[in-house]
Parts: structure tokens; sequence; C-alpha cells
């Protein structure tokens, strides 16, 4: 099917979200067990882990982890986020930089100031919308506030309802911060999550079995399975270890001269969406197929290009001594194959 389709339904018990750009999976969103990234606890205080600059906190969900803090005493309560999802064993990521999102904007109680997407460039609409947000009561409250791209086009009353929705979130939270370890509000679950994110215009499917009529199914069946086809048959292997994702890139029956570049240029194009289909974060490596060093910049600037669409903070690492390219990315998701298994 051509277009963009949202399809909001059920993998079994868990509730999840997906979305199809002319017929492909370009995201996919499903609940899991854990703690949800957005979710803002009341956490206490337990020790410093000496070395790391970092601090445990007790939380109803378990120890949580709190980098880069000073300050802080053993008992003291204080207001967390939940910013990823922890591998087994370890603690629960958390920031004390709380963001407060919606689909029109995002409340930011540590950074004031009033900023508009820069995706919205006609002045009359800048305009429109800023008039729309209650950004008066926002600035005296020493909260910012983003207008996220969104809001073009958007009804004015809807941008107002968002905003004061938001604010009076970030009020109710912040006024409690004081007591015994408690969860405050819940991340979004994926429907939320797809509404909120999701704001291309597209066609959305919610009856049931909608996963099985849309195709859904099908591309989770061939996420399974650790090769992933590229164009002109090369293909990939993603294979996720305990200390990090592999990565190997393979250029098929093509035995031309340009196939390795041609194969490592179709795997910056693919790479994020491979990624982020997958629920695979932390430390990847790249063993890309064979090309000349002149040819390493283009590729660099072709995977820079694909990753700063994608909905994951990703940082490029660069080149090792062996000619393997390394990235740092966010675990913003649960692996695949934990919430399939």
């Amino acid at each position: 099917m051509k277009g963009r389709q949202i399809i909001l339904d059920h993998l079994g018990t868990r509730e999840a979200a997906a979305l199809m750009v002319d017929g492909r999976l370009e995201d996919l969103l499903i609940d899991s067990d854990a703690p949800r990234p957005g979710t803002i606890y009341r956490a206490v205080a337990d020790r410093p882990v000496k070395g790391q600059g970092g601090l445990f906190l007790s939380t109803p969900d378990g120890t949580a982890f709190l980098r880069q803090v000073r300050g802080i005493a053993p008992g003291q309560s204080l207001l967390v986020q939940v910013t990823g999802y922890a591998e087994p064993g370890k603690a629960i990521p958390a920031t004390q930089k709380l963001l407060f999102k919606s689909r029109y904007a995002i409340v930011t109680p540590e950074a004031p100031g009033i900023n508009l997407s820069r995706q919205i460039h006609e002045d009359e609409e800048r305009i429109r919308i800023l008039a729309a947000a209650d950004t008066a009561r926002a600035e005296a409250a020493g909260y910012g506030i983003i207008l996220r791209s969104a809001c073009a086009g958007a009804d004015a009353d809807e941008i107002a309802e968002d905003v004061e929705a938001m604010l009076d979130l970030a009020d109710t939270v912040l006024a409690d911060a004081e007591g015994p370890a408690e969860t405050l509000t819940e991340g979004d679950g994926p429907h939320l999550l797809a509404w909120r994110d999701w704001t291309d215009p597209a066609d959305v499917e919610t009856a049931p079995n909608g996963f099985e009529r849309c195709g859904v199914l099908d591309a989770l069946e061939a996420l399974k399975s650790p090769r992933a086809p590229l164009p002109g048959g090369a293909f990939l292997f993603i294979e996720p270890t305990r200390a990090l994702v592999a990565v190997d890139v393979n250029t098929g029956p093509d035995t031309s001269l340009a196939a390795g570049l041609k194969a490592n240029m179709a795997t910056a194009r693919d790479l994020p969406r491979q990624l982020r289909l997958r629920g695979l974060g932390g430390q990847i490596t790249l063993d890309l197929a064979p090309m000349p060093k002149k040819d390493r910049r283009g590729f660099e600037t072709a995977l820079r290009a694909a990753f700063r669409a994608d909905s994951e903070e990703t940082v490029l690492a660069g080149w090792t001594p062996l000619g393997h390219f390394e990235l740092q990315r966010k675990r913003g998701r649960v692996p695949l194959r934990e919430v399939l298994a």
C-alpha cells in the first residue's frame, strides 16, 4: 500500500503501534514490563558510586542510576525521569532534567525560554503558534517551552490545551518532591507515543487484527532473523552480544569494483531503521564491506544524514585501526527479541 499508515494494535497482551510507509515497516513500538522512558519518580538517594561520578537511587521499580551528581546526601528525596531501558541486571538510567512531552509542546522546567521548531518557517504561522501557547504562564514559573513541528497547521485551541496540560502536569509533579520513593507519572505507552511523535499525515488503523491485515506480522517475522537484505543483493547481519551489537556488511553476488561502496552506502541509509525496529542500542560496531579509504568521508556523510532523522540519539564515534566504524546509541527501547520471546 502506498502512503503512510499508523496501525494501533496489540501483540498478545502487549500494546503496540506500527508505522508503515509505502508498505514497508518504518517504526515499531511495543510495550514491555520494564519502566517506560519518561516515567518520573520521587526517588531516594542511596549510595554514590566512587570513580564513576554517579549515584544509586531507590525507586518503586528497583534501583536507578543517576550520573554526574554532586551535593546529594544519602536518604535525600529527589525527582528523576527514566531516560531509557536498562540491560538485564543493571540499574534504570535516570536524569534530573525533567521533560514533559506531548504532541505540540515540551515543557522544560530546568531550561527557561520559549523555542519554536525551526521546521516552521513562515513568520505568520510562527506568530500564530506563539499566540496560541500560554508562554506568559511558563515564563512566570521559570519554565521553558519547546513548540514542536506538529504545531504547524494545528488548531490554536488544541495547541493551547496541549500546552496547558503539560504546564499543569509540571506544576503538579514539581510540587510533590518530598517524601518516600513513589511513581509520580508513567511514561507514555505505544499508542500515545504514536500520537505524540508520528505527526505527519497518515491513515490510522485501529480495528482489531490490524497488524495481520497490514503486513506488520510478516515484517516482524523477518526481523527475527539477523539477516537484513539490501538493494542489489547485498545484505547485513545484525547480531547483538553482551558487550556490543555487531553489524557485518556483505556485497552478495555483486563482484564489481564498486560493490563494497554500494553495499556500505545502502547500509548507511537503512541502518537507523534496522536498529530502531530491532530496539538495539549501546556500542555498535560496523564491519563494512571493502572500499577505498577515499570513500570513507562519503560514507560518514550518508550515515550522519540518515541518523539525523532518527528517534534515538546516536553518536558517530569513528573508525578503528582495523577499519571498523563504531557508534554509540541510546538504549531507548527494549530489544525486540526480548518482547517477542
